[in-house]
């Protein structure tokens, strides 16, 4: 799976994108943020107040529920303003 990472969140994991395989356990978004924070300290300061972050598999903004069966990519993004 490509995982993308941008603005802060990229800067505190140190990178802007990964192909990761996924363990079987690793079903929902939330599950593979768990599973991002135990990877190392960047991902788990990038994870550690998930109000601030936004998420979409496929291109599609969906909530931390939305399984990943099928899904080819996911981007995690601070929320973004207008002005």
């Amino acid at each position: 799976m490509r995982i993308l990472y941008f603005a802060w969140v990229r800067q505190r994991v140190g990178h802007g994108e990964e192909n990761a395989v996924l363990p079987d356990e690793v079903a929902t978004v939330g599950n593979l943020i768990d599973w991002l924070k135990s990877r190392d300290a960047g991902y788990e300061a990038a994870f550690a107040d998930l109000r601030a972050i936004r998420v979409a598999v496929d291109q599609e903004h969906v909530g931390f529920d939305h399984p990943l069966q099928g899904a080819r990519e996911v981007a995690f993004f601070p929320p973004v303003t207008g002005g």
